[in-house]
């Protein structure tokens, strides 16, 4: 079956985020080589992979603001970095990514929407998720 996991992670401290929290000079920081999200779906792609599932794609949206205001572990979220991954596997697969998400303190929201099962539904699904932009006064697509 083919899933989309919509994930929404904790955005990443900048560096005058972190200069000014610290009270002695903070050491040289040197740019980490994979964002948090990044991290997370290179994670969750490992765990697909070795229960026997493939992943499609992954797609980085970057860092928006939140619909509204999220709490997670005694802390108020108001933007955050948004990723897709596209996997096909099995049920008991897509089951034990929503468990382990749902434990990492990192995630701040997610969900996981079936694309489909049958080959017909799934044969034409590429692994990007592209942005797509409604225009002004538009409805979106397919919706007029």
């Amino acid at each position: 079956m083919l899933y989309e996991l919509i994930g929404v992670v904790r955005p990443a401290r900048t560096i005058n985020e972190i200069k000014e929290s610290a009270s002695p000079p903070p050491p040289p920081l040197t740019p980490p080589t994979l964002t948090l999200s990044s991290r997370i779906a290179k994670t969750t792609g490992n765990q697909i992979l070795t229960s026997g599932g493939v992943v499609r794609g992954i797609t980085n949206w970057g860092t928006f603001l939140l619909p509204k205001p999220a709490r997670k572990a005694g802390t108020t979220y108001h933007q955050g970095q948004y990723f897709i991954l596209r996997f096909d596997s099995s049920a008991k697969t897509q089951h034990a990514v929503r468990r382990t998400l749902g434990l990492d303190p990192r995630m701040i929201r997610f969900s996981v929407v079936k694309m489909g099962s049958k080959l017909e539904q799934i044969a034409e699904v590429g692994g990007r998720a592209e942005w797509e932009t409604v225009e002004a006064g538009g409805r979106g697509r397919g919706e007029n």
